[in-house]
């Protein structure tokens, strides 16, 4: 791979990667057209990526369809797929982890998911300095994600820029995810409920309604509805640190909740 980007670098094109676990859907392929706007060769990477899954989540059951994800990739001219081995990103005697600060302990995911961001983070080092990629495009849906990459890389000086890309939608409004193929036809009927909530309780906010308030009844909206609520909270959308009003914005609100044992993240932008 450093060869086929070298040969690039040197034709004066610029590299762009979109890591990715695979079980690709069109919002993965939105995230490649994103990146061939910005770069005239596209690299995906398609890695499970162990440590980033606690113990008692899905590693093992998580959708592995590499052959249809390289179709879908070759129809969207993507230039190359990065396949590695888990014996390959975590060979014998591995024990480097970054440590992390900022929006990565915030308490949305990372109180409930204390190692995910650690493993998130080490992987895409890895992946940023194998590929010697010029930009990484990052969906939004995973916003905390995003937003804990792009202080990486700009901390640890990894010479690469970080594109965000809004969130890719079904035309009910769910984000598009791979865990959404978890869903049994009642739950996902039900699951577009979250981003109906998050828009309303927008509308609030924009319209100056009382934070506390309006958060604490959209918290109890998403629960009598019969999720399991992780955190809807409202947060400044650049650092993640907690608001006690609109005055303290701009705010992202955010958030993750379980059905039928399907966990769902989503947010949006006030």
């Amino acid at each position: 791979m450093r060869a086929k980007v070298a040969a690039w670098h040197a034709a004066g094109e610029k590299v762009a990667l979109v890591p990715t676990m695979g079980a690709l859907h069109q919002g993965h392929i939105a995230l490649v057209k994103e990146a061939q706007r910005h770069a005239r060769r596209v690299i995906t990477s398609i890695f499970v990526n162990p440590t980033q899954f606690a113990p008692h989540e899905d590693f093992k059951k998580y959708p592995r369809t590499f052959d249809q994800d390289c179709a879908m990739l070759a129809e969207a001219q993507a230039d190359a797929v990065f396949f590695p081995q888990v014996e390959q990103m975590y060979p014998p005697g591995f024990a480097t982890r970054i440590l992390l600060l900022g929006p990565a302990a915030v308490g949305l995911d990372d109180r409930f998911r204390p190692t995910h961001f650690e493993g998130v983070a080490t992987v895409c080092c890895k992946l940023f300095t194998q590929s010697q990629a010029d930009c990484a495009v990052f969906g939004e849906k995973d916003y905390q994600q995003l937003k804990v990459v792009t202080r990486m890389a700009a901390d640890l000086d990894l010479g690469i820029e970080i594109v965000p890309l809004p969130t890719f939608r079904e035309p009910d409004g769910l984000a598009m995810s791979s865990r959404n193929r978890y869903l049994s036809a009642e739950h996902r009927a039900l699951a577009p409920l979250l981003h109906k909530v998050m828009q309303e309780l927008a509308a609030r906010l924009r319209n100056r309604d009382d934070l506390f308030k309006a958060v604490t009844e959209a918290q109890g909206e998403i629960i009598s509805a019969g999720f399991e609520l992780d955190y809807l909270e409202a947060r400044h959308a650049d650092t993640l640190a907690a608001v006690t009003s609109l005055a303290d914005g701009p705010i992202r609100l955010l958030v993750a909740a379980r059905i039928g044992g399907t966990r769902l993240i989503d947010n949006i932008g006030v």
